[in-house]
């Protein structure tokens, strides 16, 4: 795996609707730019050497990094794979949708729930809104959120920006009903 370069972003909320956010909301979110293992290969049927080779590396990689920026206990979380335009959505998909790069995020968050994501094929600089879900109950209308990411230079054509992104709360300010009060 060759790895251009990481991002981490950390976003905090202090005020929303004209009241403070005590304590600030706080979102991360951490992203590699890497090398499309499938790149310059044409159409390849089974993408199974390329996931083998690179997906674990890369849980392995964001994981602990995004945990980290957080600062906090994670409560939600998602994440995005955003491959170039010399690539397929596919093997965006192909990484992040493998136990071997997500457990290594449900590990680390503590979490049960699947990961809620992402994927596009788009030029470098294209905006991504990453999704976000309660760890353990994605049923907790609270905690549904997302962040939004934009990476100037990234993906170049061949490459794939991989993304993990955790928050230490719900939405701010958030007063929706259980979903319980519906049934």
């Amino acid at each position: 795996m060759n790895v251009r370069k990481i991002i981490t972003l950390v976003e905090e909320t202090l005020a929303e609707g004209g009241r403070a956010v005590d304590p600030a909301a706080r979102v991360a979110v951490v992203a590699a730019v890497i090398d499309n293992p499938w790149a310059g290969q044409g159409f390849v049927e089974d993408l199974s050497a390329g996931i083998d080779a690179t997906a674990s590396d890369l849980g392995k990689l964001l994981a602990p990094r995004v945990v980290e920026a957080l600062g906090a206990p994670i409560e939600a979380y998602g994440k995005a794979a955003i491959v170039g335009l010399e690539g397929e959505v596919e093997h965006g998909s192909a990484l992040i949708h493998t136990l071997k790069f997500g457990d290594h995020f449900r590990i680390a968050a503590e979490a049960t729930t699947l990961l809620p994501a992402v994927e596009k094929r788009a030029a470098a600089g294209t905006v991504f809104d990453i999704p976000l879900k309660h760890k353990t109950d994605a049923t907790i209308r609270s905690h549904h959120q997302s962040i939004e990411v934009r990476l100037a230079d990234a993906p170049h054509p061949g490459e794939i920006v991989i993304a993990l992104a955790a928050a230490a709360q719900g939405r701010p300010q958030q007063r929706l009903a259980a979903l319980s009060t519906e049934q």
